[in-house]
């Protein structure tokens, strides 16, 4: 299956945060009764400055009510570590939204991590519609590694992109950190896919990622979805290499 890269490419990081407030209001805005919108959030540096616009926002219309917030990755640390996601997540945007905290679904970063795998794989099953025989998210939000990785899919374990089941355990390739993910069938099952890029540091591997039409063994790369709604937002300095900015 042929792929088609969405690129936009912003002139500043509130730009994007704009662009991605505005997909959320118009999407929980257009929500059934009973019916929910389901999103997988990412960790790292550009999901926190865009966790910061959306709380600096005062009369923002995203109708948290109708939208269940999941983790695509997390690291196996407690929920107040500063290196959990959810952490993250928490203090640059939970603290400052009006969400029920049913509406909230995270990985329990301090459990054994192959029992926390099988046990967040199961929530996923419980709250998500399937499709192809695996959950389908509405929206799935993802980093970029300077490597090439995304969620905790690391270069040299990308057999995630073919497992069979929802989550895995896995290992960081340089720290050994324990980490759970979503594997590549449920990245590609979601409706939409949005990659989050900002900074110059990511320059180069966007560049290899997207001025490249051959197929590379990057796990970034194998990101596919069957919709075909595969979204890059990058900020300028972040496509500053791009061949067609």
């Amino acid at each position: 299956m042929s792929k088609q890269n969405k690129i936009k490419v912003f002139k500043t990081v509130e730009e994007l945060a704009e662009y991605i407030c505005v997909l959320l209001q118009t999407k929980s805005g257009n929500i059934p009764e009973g019916k929910f919108m389901s999103v997988a959030l990412s960790g790292g540096s550009t999901p926190k400055k865009l966790f910061n616009y959306i709380s600096s926002q005062e009369a923002t219309d995203i109708n948290w009510k109708k939208i269940k917030l999941f983790w695509g990755d997390e690291r196996c640390v407690p929920p107040d570590n500063d290196e959990s996601n959810y952490e993250m997540t928490k203090q640059n945007l939970l603290t400052n939204i009006d969400i029920p905290i049913e509406n909230i679904f995270r990985i329990l970063g301090e459990n054994e991590p192959e029992k926390e795998a099988i046990r967040y794989a199961r929530i996923l099953g419980e709250n998500l519609e399937k499709a192809n025989g695996f959950p389908k998210f509405d929206i799935v939000f993802l980093g970029l590694g300077d490597d090439g990785h995304t969620a905790s899919i690391f270069s040299g374990n990308t057999s995630l992109f073919n497992a069979t089941n929802f989550c895995e355990a896995v290992k960081h390739p340089k720290s050994n950190q324990s980490r759970i993910t979503i594997i590549g069938p449920v990245i590609n099952n979601a409706d939409v896919v949005i990659f989050l890029v900002t900074s110059k540091s990511k320059a180069n591997i966007v560049a290899q990622l997207l001025n490249n039409d051959e197929e590379m063994e990057l796990p970034a790369s194998l990101v596919n979805p069957a919709s075909g709604n595969l979204f890059w937002l990058l900020d300028t300095d972040a496509a500053e290499l791009l061949d067609n900015k």
